[in-house]
């Protein structure tokens, strides 16, 4: 009698600490998701800045220009592009006047979910 109230308690305690796990994990997942979008959101708003300092023809040009690529730096560090597109390569390459790779950044904002961030190009 006492063998089956130790199996049962001992499945008792795995299953709690299979419950724990779980939660645990999806409390990480939920952070890191959190991270991931906040990176992207920086990322499309330094590429919105750079284009409207480009439209504008604004001194800042530069400037906006190399944020918008240490943003790219940081998404393309923590894994975080879409559909096989190199955002490090193409943001380096639209702020070099290449108009593709600058639809293929503003792509990347659409499907992040941030393209209000940043301008259609045309």
């Amino acid at each position: 009698m006492s063998m089956q109230y130790g199996c049962g308690g001992g499945a008792a305690v795995r299953a709690a600490a299979v419950v724990v796990a779980a939660v645990l994990m999806s409390g990480c997942s939920s952070d890191h998701s959190a991270q991931d979008k906040a990176r992207q959101e920086e990322y499309c708003d330094k590429l919105g800045s750079w284009q409207h300092e480009v439209r504008a023809r604004t001194a800042d040009t530069e400037v906006a220009g190399e944020a918008a690529i240490h943003a790219s730096r940081k998404l393309d560090k923590a894994g975080l592009e879409h559909g096989g597109t190199r955002i490090l390569d193409d943001t380096v390459n639209a702020i070099a006047g290449d108009t593709g790779a600058e639809g293929r950044a503003v792509s990347y904002c659409d499907s992040a979910g941030f393209e209000t961030s940043v301008d259609s190009v045309g």
